[in-house]
């Protein structure tokens, strides 16, 4: 009997499961499990022994978080998850990296996180990259998903640059065939994006140009979140070397 895919997610914000790619995973019989890091107390010292042992992850997904990467100082079990994903990638194991999770393995792997000159959040464009070799992942060639971020990575050395767009350069980027990282969120569906606009202090840190407007983002629309459900969805397989 073939054995069950063990699928692993690091969680940051509650509430947050896999969104979009959820009911796929379901259909591979996937076993589930997750690090709730959001429950922790802020001064806690967290074990690397309390982190699932490297053979039982088979995929890990990394969810977004309202923290930045580089704030050790105010969250201190991040320097666990840092080591834990360290040695994970080191492996060469399947990992997808979501927003926060994208920026993780960026800075996990020595590339910078930090400010991006405009905010962003909401509906926004985001271009493929041109002359992106033929064996890497393949996204559409204009399409929309959401943001929600005010802090970016830089490409992490050796990866390729798969997307962008006019307000964040760095949307995307994949290492090896086992590694992809995003900027902009694919997993998000009506349910998750009505958990982050729940959260008023959250949006009280948002404003400029590319920010928009809370009343609209309610009324968005379920047919707005199949184009990005479908990229984590092939991202998904692509990591994991299956057929969509």
């Amino acid at each position: 009997m073939k054995a069950k895919l063990k699928v692993h997610y690091f969680q940051h914000i509650a509430g947050e499961g896999f969104g979009g790619c959820f009911e796929y995973l379901q259909q591979m019989n996937a076993q589930i499990t997750a690090t709730e890091f959001f429950a922790l107390p802020l001064d806690h010292s967290l074990e690397i022994e309390a982190l699932p042992e490297l053979s039982e992850v088979d995929l890990l997904i990394i969810m977004g978080g309202t923290m930045s990467v580089n704030d050790e100082a105010n969250y201190p079990w991040l320097k666990i998850e840092k080591r834990w994903l360290r040695r994970y990638l080191a492996l060469g194991k399947p990992v997808i990296g979501l927003c926060f999770g994208g920026q993780l393995i960026a800075n996990t792997l020595g590339a910078a996180v930090s400010r991006n000159p405009e905010q962003e959040l909401g509906w926004t464009q985001v271009y493929r990259k041109n002359s992106v070799p033929e064996q890497c992942f393949k996204l559409p060639e204009v399409f929309n998903v959401m943001q929600w971020h005010s802090e970016t990575f830089e490409i992490p050395k050796g990866a390729i640059h798969l997307a962008e767009n006019h307000v964040c350069r760095n949307q995307m980027y994949q290492i090896g065939t086992n590694v992809l990282g995003f900027q902009f969120h694919p997993e998000m569906t009506a349910k998750v994006l009505k958990l982050f606009l729940e959260n008023d202090e959250e949006l009280a840190l948002f404003s400029g140009a590319y920010v928009q407007d809370f009343i609209s983002l309610k009324k968005t629309e379920d047919c707005q979140f199949i184009v990005g459900n479908q990229i984590l969805k092939q991202a998904v397989a692509y990591v994991l070397k299956l057929e969509v």
